[in-house]
């Protein structure tokens, strides 16, 4: 099975260098692996929670666009949209957020960063936050589930929005009792280039220290270049390579042998001139061919709109069918089908889907999973578990290599001697014979599978 991976571009700005190195082509060396299933889309409902600059928006879903495709995004291979074509997702997001605790958004870092500088300010602390900063991890949790990503390649600063889109989602799974989302994982790229800028700080437009990408041309490129700080030493001293920013930038953009003849001709004496030179043409050598198709595209914006109105068609493919199921578990059913029963103590199951396993996450924050018959009885839960991966470990080996025994009040699950779940709480008592026996089909129906 492939491994779908998802990464959304915020469309408030124009890629820099860092940009680039740093996500763009990680991103794309990733999408043409095997096995890969890779969806990028431009997120320009999210730039409307950061920007209420119309022009600015536009534009940045313009430039963004033909950026990927320019630096080598190929929209045959993956799916490639705007956020803003795919309906569903907002239709999602809405019935997500039907079923997320508040508790859980005032928890959020970019909440909770905006009322502690209310607090210091000594106003309202949610003067300035808007509903859509408030609950813009449940947005985010939209994108991701909708297409049921494995992975979802993030910064250190999004890893709580991905664990909340794992909260979101296993609740509203377990509120109406099927798997229907896949719990999403976070990747952190932790080899992924950090560049410098012009300063030696993070390249970044809030430092205003970027290196363009293809803005401004050639031309742009060599001044940004030559403006790169570095020491004092004169042409003929030894320079610090690995203190420098030049040989850090250099080393982004060339093989290791490259960078090994540019590290020694710095430390044998060659001028800054000279190095800012040689870093230029290096990075002109690279850049010119995606400029030049950069410039092509931003001169056929309808080009761009075909390109990306197709990979919407894609996506929504299989957003609109995932949307149809997720309407039907809600209650949101076309009055001229079957009704269903009324529901009782329990939620109403769907039958005939076979045995399954259901995950949940307890109060406490710990991870456990139920065993569910056909007809949605519960048959095993399981032990809690602190880390999810070994809850989804148990739960993938209970079937071909778990034990079933009576035990005290009941029945057990066992794995490698330890018990891994056990009857559920409240079964009967004078049924712990039969429950067992179902139980022990449900788990050989599920090693067939």
């Amino acid at each position: 099975m492939n491994t779908r991976v998802l990464t959304g571009i915020t469309t408030t700005g124009t890629p820099h260098l860092g940009n680039y190195a740093g996500a763009i082509r990680p991103a794309i060396q990733a999408s043409t692996q095997a096995g890969v299933d890779a969806f990028f889309f431009l997120a320009d409902y999210h730039a409307l929670i950061k920007c209420d600059d119309p022009a600015r928006v536009a534009r940045s879903r313009l430039e963004l666009a033909a950026t990927w495709l320019a630096s080598g995004l190929d929209p045959e291979r993956v799916t490639f949209y705007r956020q803003s074509d795919i309906p569903e997702i907002t239709e999602l997001c809405w019935l997500l957020t039907c079923v997320t605790p508040k508790g859980l958004m005032n928890r959020a870092h970019a909440y909770k960063a905006s009322v502690d500088q209310n607090a210091a300010k000594g106003v309202d602390p949610d003067d300035g936050v808007t509903m859509g900063l408030f609950s813009y991890p449940i947005l985010m949790a939209a994108d991701i589930v909708l297409f049921n990503a494995h992975k979802v390649p993030v910064g250190r600063d999004q890893i709580q929005h991905l664990e909340m889109a794992r909260d979101i989602a296993q609740r509203f799974n377990h509120l109406y009792g099927s798997d229907f989302f896949v719990l999403p994982e976070v990747v952190i790229e932790e080899e992924v280039a950090t560049l410098p800028g012009l300063d030696g700080r993070k390249m970044s437009k809030s430092y205003n220290n970027t290196i363009p990408l293809f803005e401004g041309g050639a031309s742009a490129l060599r001044s940004a270049v030559m403006r790169i700080v570095t020491d004092s030493r004169q042409p003929g001293e030894p320079k610090d390579a690995e203190g420098s920013h030049l040989y850090t930038l250099y080393r982004a953009f060339a093989t290791p042998a490259e960078s090994a003849r540019f590290r020694a001709e710095l430390e044998g004496g060659m001028g800054w001139g000279d190095a800012k030179t040689a870093l230029y043409d290096r990075l002109e050598g690279i850049l010119a061919p995606m400029r030049e198709r950069y410039d092509a595209l931003m001169a056929r914006p309808e080009r761009i709109e075909e390109i990306l109105q197709a990979g919407a068609q894609k996506a929504r493919a299989m957003a609109a069918p995932a949307l149809l199921v997720l309407r039907e578990a809600v209650g949101l059913r076309n009055l001229g089908g079957s009704q269903p029963a009324a529901k009782t103590a329990q939620p109403a199951r769907k039958a005939g889907k076979g045995a399954r396993f259901v995950s949940f996450r307890d109060a406490d924050g710990s991870f456990r999973f139920r065993l569910l018959a056909a007809d949605g009885e519960e048959l095993l839960t399981s032990q809690a578990y602190a880390d999810p991966k070994q809850a989804g470990a148990a739960m993938k080996r209970l079937p071909a290599d778990g034990l079933l025994q009576e035990a005290d009040q009941g029945y057990a699950a066992h794995l490698d001697g330890a018990v891994v779940a056990g009857s559920p709480a409240g079964a009967d008592a004078a049924d712990v014979a039969g429950m067992l026996a179902r139980a022990r089909e449900a788990l050989a129906e599920l090693a067939q599978q």
